[in-house]
């Protein structure tokens, strides 16, 4: 008998969705920082044994759209709870239990198994730990809760199985030795774009987009090019910083991630340009890979 499925990881900004990911799939496949709106798409890693397969998806954090880039991010998550076998709602300690009632309603109507993973718990004692279960039990009384510390490794086996035992019968939907379904290039944007979420403040980074134009592997270097678009001229210069230091920081950095990601050296070369309003363009947004349902 062999078990396979897809288990989708849906929640708020910033409760540790993507670290979540990380210890789930072993790889380092969905960037982790501290700053809200890191992931903006649906990444899938895929977990393989022989009894099994794990699709994990991993996707933006559930926020009220302000423009469009958001309003598709928002679309990327509820399309999560259509296509979920089992899925994973993650909250945390701190977080409002009530804070997106719209998206939790829908999780409360579903008829898959729903398991709510109260992370961080590290940050907590047991009593407060005990109120956060029965506020959530509240809203939703069919789904099965665990408190999880993804920094810390704390419960991850323990959800592993559980997430095994809920799988459906089912061939693989992936080759056994595949590990993502997104492509090389797709990770070399998210890198980039890590590295500028990490080096610059306030709102900059949310206002760029990266673009692989070039990328080429040989057996023993990786040659990239790549585009980092903001939204206006001062954006640009802030990118590039004074006599372009920033940019340097930023390219060199990226270099050094992306070389241990491939193994391989890396010749990488970053352009900045202005496109203006690409947030809210739907044609820009489109080919930037902002399409739910690819």
């Amino acid at each position: 008998m062999h078990k396979a499925g897809f288990v989708n990881i849906v929640g708020n900004p910033n409760v540790g969705k993507s670290t979540l990911m990380n210890q789930l799939v072993g790889e380092r496949l969905s960037i982790a920082t501290f700053k809200a709106q890191t992931t903006r798409h649906r990444i899938m890693g895929i977990v393989s044994d022989e009894e099994c397969q794990l699709v994990f998806s991993d996707t933006p954090g559930v926020l009220k759209p302000n423009y469009k880039m958001q309003e598709m991010m928002l679309a990327f998550s509820e399309s999560a709870l259509a296509d979920a076998d089992v899925l994973l709602y993650v909250t945390d300690v701190v977080e409002t239990p009530e804070k997106n009632k719209d998206f939790l309603d829908k999780v409360a109507k579903m008829t898959i198994p729903v398991l709510l993973l109260i992370n961080k718990i590290d940050e907590t004692d047991q009593k407060s730990l005990g109120n956060i279960v029965e506020r959530w039990h509240t809203l939703l009384p069919n789904a099965e809760i665990l408190p999880i510390s993804a920094k810390n490794k704390f419960g991850i086996d323990m959800l592993l199985k559980r997430v095994k035992e809920l799988l459906p019968e089912s061939p693989a939907y992936f080759d056994k030795d595949q590990l993502t379904d997104k492509p090389a290039r797709f990770f070399v944007s998210e890198i980039i774009r890590e590295k500028i979420l990490l080096y610059y403040d306030k709102e900059v980074p949310y206002s760029v987009e990266v673009v692989v134009e070039h990328f080429k592997e040989e057996e023993k270097m990786v040659h990239i090019n790549a585009l980092i678009y903001v939204e206006r001229n001062s954006q640009k210069g802030i990118i590039i910083g004074h006599q372009g230091v920033a940019l340097k920081k930023v390219s060199s950095e990226a270099r050094k991630a992306l070389e241990r990601f491939f193994g391989k050296k890396i010749f990488l070369e970053i352009f900045v340009k202005v496109d203006k309003d690409w947030r809210n363009s739907q044609r820009e947004l489109t080919n930037f890979g902002y399409n739910p349902g690819s």
